[in-house]
């Protein structure tokens, strides 16, 4: 068994949830678009629900859209696996755009695949929900974690 599937996370999908609406209001309060469906050590499953506010013109969802669902994925990711420091920050978000996503629902699973203490990276996959056979986007990204005061 690996690592990811023997240690637990340090915090629940609940647990995580109630940490993004206190800590990011303006993403993860009312209306919110991003939601948390799974997390463990190192790994996390993120939704983006769709809305037509993301469209970009051709009827695609726009990049940000994208970009942002892996960059909370990769957070959610870190803070599962080292508890709620609010202060890791993203220092690199890489992302390459495979295929024109559906106008539903987007999936992204992310794993870490270092995990140090003061440096995450991981890596990002994205699907239209019910289509996991095939990536609309793929991304790294790299996050700096704070010293312990």
């Amino acid at each position: 068994m690996s690592d990811a599937q023997t240690t637990s996370p340090k915090m629940t999908t609940e647990a995580m949830e109630a940490f993004l609406e206190r800590e990011f209001p303006q993403v993860f309060g009312a209306g919110k678009l991003y939601h948390v469906e799974a997390v463990g050590h190192r790994f996390a499953r993120m939704r983006c629900r769709y809305d037509a506010r993301q469209l970009r013109p051709g009827g695609t969802i726009s990049g940000p859209t994208m970009m942002t669902l892996a960059d909370t994925g990769l957070y959610v990711a870190i803070l599962a696996s080292i508890g709620p420091v609010a202060l890791a920050v993203t220092t690199n978000l890489n992302i390459n755009f495979l295929k024109k996503p559906a106008q539903r629902d987007l999936i992204a699973e992310c794993r870490l695949v270092k995990l140090g203490k003061r440096l995450a990276v991981g890596e990002v996959s994205i699907w239209s929900d019910g289509e996991a056979d095939e990536l609309v986007a793929h991304a790294t990204g790299t996050y700096s974690i704070p010293p312990e005061r």
